[in-house]
């Protein structure tokens, strides 16, 4: 199933930025029983693919929206097309996005059914 998997920190969690999040669980001998976080995984996959570029994913060398690529460009116009056209390659329904200059991006999308 898509959208679930093994989570990385976010700025919410301690550690190093996009690491694997690690959740320790052990028994009642101290035997640890798990440690990675699985969950929902939808936010930091459409992360993912917002920042790679093109190639860098060696599965689906095609996907890769390359975002950082607008710090030194003012066309939002095509990186929103850039968006629209690479996060449905995983099998990703955009249903809204905001990309304007000075302002949070926002990106409302789910997994296809």
């Amino acid at each position: 199933m898509k959208g679930i998997g093994i989570q990385v920190t976010d700025s919410n969690d301690n550690g190093t930025f996009l690491d694997m999040k690690v959740d320790v669980q052990r028994d009642t001998d101290g035997k640890i029983v798990s440690g990675m976080a699985i969950g929902d995984t939808l936010q930091q996959n459409i992360t993912f693919m917002l920042m790679a570029e093109r190639g860098e994913f060696k599965a689906v060398p095609e996907l890769g929206v390359g975002l950082k690529g607008i710090l030194l460009d003012n066309d939002f116009l095509s990186y929103e097309h850039k968006i629209r056209q690479q996060l449905p390659v995983d099998g990703l329904r955009i249903k809204k996005i905001n990309l304007f200059e000075n302002q949070p991006v926002i990106i409302e999308a789910d997994y296809e059914q």
